[in-house]
Order: C-alpha cells, then sequence, then structure tokens
C-alpha cells in the first residue's frame, strides 16, 4: 500500500440545514451542528498521524478539520477539491422549482451527458478535470503516506468515481451525510475503498 486515504465531506452549515442550494459560489461557515461533528470527527481520529490535511478553498472544509490543523498538520487547499458550481442557483431555496431544475439536469448526467450544466455553473466533466489536478498533486507527494482529504458532497461522489474508475453516471452509489468517512487505499495506480461512508463518529 502506499497510501491510505481518509476522505470527509464537511460538517453542515445554516444553508445545509435549510436546504439552500450552496455550491462552489457560496463560502459558507459551518453552524453549531457543524462545529460539532467536526469535533466528533476530531476526537475518533485524532490519534490517526496524518503526515497533511488537503481541503477544498472553501472555509466550511477548512473549519472542519481545524482541530488537525491546530494540532501541527501540514495543511494545503487545492481549488479541485472545490464543490461542483450550480451557477444560477446558488443560494436559492430547494423549492419545487428547484427540485425540477435538478431532476432535469441529474437525468441528463443519468443519461451520460456529463457536459450538462446549469447555466454559469459547472458540468460533471468540468469537476472532474480540476479533480485530476488534485489528484496529481497529491499521488506525487510520495512521502505522504496517511492524508485527510475533506471536500463537498458532490464533488466528493465524483472523486470516488475517479478513483474507483466507475462511470459518472453511478455517482449516486456514494451516499453522503456531513463528515461521513470513505477511507480508501492506493496501492500502485489502484484505489480501494475501504470504508464506506463510515459515520460511527457521529454516534
Amino acid at each position: 500500500m502506499d497510501k491510505e486515504i481518509y476522505i470527509i465531506r464537511h460538517g453542515e452549515t445554516d444553508l445545509n440545514k435549510q436546504g439552500i442550494v450552496q455550491g462552489r459560489g457560496i463560502n459558507s461557515d459551518l453552524n453549531d451542528t457543524g462545529r460539532a461533528q467536526a469535533a466528533a470527527f476530531y476526537a475518533a481520529y485524532k490519534d490517526v498521524s496524518f503526515d497533511k490535511v488537503y481541503t477544498s478553498k472553501l472555509k466550511r472544509t477548512h473549519q472542519t478539520v481545524k482541530g488537525f490543523i491546530d494540532a501541527g498538520t501540514p495543511w494545503e487547499q487545492l481549488a479541485g477539491l472545490d464543490e461542483l458550481a450550480w451557477g444560477v442557483w446558488e443560494g436559492k431555496p430547494n423549492d419545487e422549482n428547484a427540485i425540477t431544475a435538478f431532476k432535469g439536469i441529474v437525468e441528463q448526467w443519468d443519461g451520460g451527458d456529463y457536459d450538462a450544466h446549469f447555466e454559469g455553473g459547472e458540468s460533471p466533466n468540468d469537476v472532474l478535470l480540476r479533480e485530476k489536478e488534485a489528484l496529481k498533486v497529491i499521488k506525487s507527494a510520495t512521502d505522504e503516506k496517511t492524508i485527510l482529504i475533506c471536500m463537498h458532497g458532490r464533488a466528493m461522489r465524483l472523486f470516488l468515481c475517479l478513483l474507483t474508475n466507475m462511470p459518472i453516471s453511478e455517482m449516486t452509489s456514494f451516499p453522503h451525510q456531513n463528515t461521513t468517512l470513505y477511507k480508501v487505499e492506493l496501492t500502485g495506480d489502484q484505489f480501494v475503498i475501504t470504508e464506506f461512508n463510515n459515520t460511527d463518529h457521529l454516534k
């Protein structure tokens, strides 16, 4: 095994709680629940000797892994780990109009149109392009054996598809809650998921 990679989603924000659309274009903070989730994750995994923490450029990921950063774990921000940009829907309530629009775009993705996107937003192919660049950075640091990545729900689903060579249309097979953990082992060029949607730290 060359690397052990812990991949988590950020903790809850008020916009998550309110059902407001929140992508790359909204830089929101964790709420009290999110901070408690982050603290629970830190309590459960603080004894893992992480060589590096990688986050997106958005502060909700920084705040989720703040315990590890404050404890001195080296930290790097990669824009490639940012959430998918939802364009014109950013900051809008998840009402009937949004539900209809999102259902339509997901149907396009399920049908294999990975370039489909909302106006001003990103497609799955756009996100994968930048995730591939982030992955190059992560893989090239051969001295970093155990790493923690904190990112975002939709981007995480796409990232897991990228790592496991699953088609993008299968991204919904990776469920996620706030601070859910996927543990992945890298050997050569082969990624294997060893823990799937683990939320034991929240119990």
